[in-house]
């Protein structure tokens, strides 16, 4: 943050028009492709009901949340369809069933191909309600990265996260020198308007069958830096 003052203060609400893509339908699961600026999941007073499972809920009925982007964040998303479905999913993500992978264009390019990034997170009380690196008394996290694109300023990586913590891939890109291009929480002043962080792969045991389906999904900002 370069404003030692406190957070930013919260922005208005105002959501995409469109809710993204619909890449895979079953009576069991939906995959959707979410819009970055859409909330996954209703969020705190009225304004902030309109989310992605509401529009979803509109078209395909009833549907069960068993993860969540951040509402900056877009890429894949997966909802179940039934009680039994997620319930099944939730105890594959409980079971750590469930590979997600990121893109995300960042500040200047890390030294070598790839590498971890393994530092506790916590709250950052001076900036409720951010994170922070704090390797006394956060919770362990870990990132692995890997490079795709060096553009000199700028690199486009692939992440792993080994865990899930709040904002988890936002704080350790900070931490480590290379904040994620257009985060307005963690970042700097750059002219994205947006947050250059995709889901941009997710893979899981299908609830009824079991067998493993994946999806993908290239992000819009890879070609920015182009």
């Amino acid at each position: 943050m370069t404003d030692t003052g406190g957070p930013p203060p919260p922005r208005p609400y105002r959501p995409p028009p469109s809710f993204g893509q619909i890449l895979f339908e079953d009576e069991h699961i939906l995959v959707a492709d979410k819009p970055t600026g859409l909330l996954s999941v209703p969020g705190r007073g009225a304004e902030r009901q309109d989310c992605l499972q509401r529009r979803l809920e509109s078209q395909f009925g009833p549907l069960v949340a068993v993860h969540r982007l951040d509402m900056d964040t877009s890429g894949l998303i997966v909802f179940a369809r039934t009680p039994e479905a997620g319930r099944a999913l939730s105890r594959a993500f409980e079971a750590r069933q469930v590979a997600k992978r990121y893109q995300a264009m960042v500040h200047g390019v890390p030294a070598g191909m790839s590498g971890d990034i393994d530092l506790p997170i916590g709250r950052d009380w001076s900036m409720r309600p951010l994170r922070k690196a704090d390797p006394d008394s956060g919770q362990p996290a870990l990132t692995r990265w890997s490079l795709i694109e060096d553009h000199g300023a700028l690199a486009l990586l692939d992440l792993a996260p080994e865990t899930g913590r709040t904002h988890q891939l936002r704080v350790h890109l900070q931490a480590i020198g290379h904040p994620i291009c257009g985060d307005r929480l963690y970042g700097r002043p750059d002219g994205f308007q947006s947050l250059c962080l995709h889901a941009c792969h997710l893979a899981l045991p299908h609830p009824e069958s079991g067998a493993v389906v994946e999806f993908s999904s290239r992000p819009a900002f890879a070609q920015q830096a182009r």
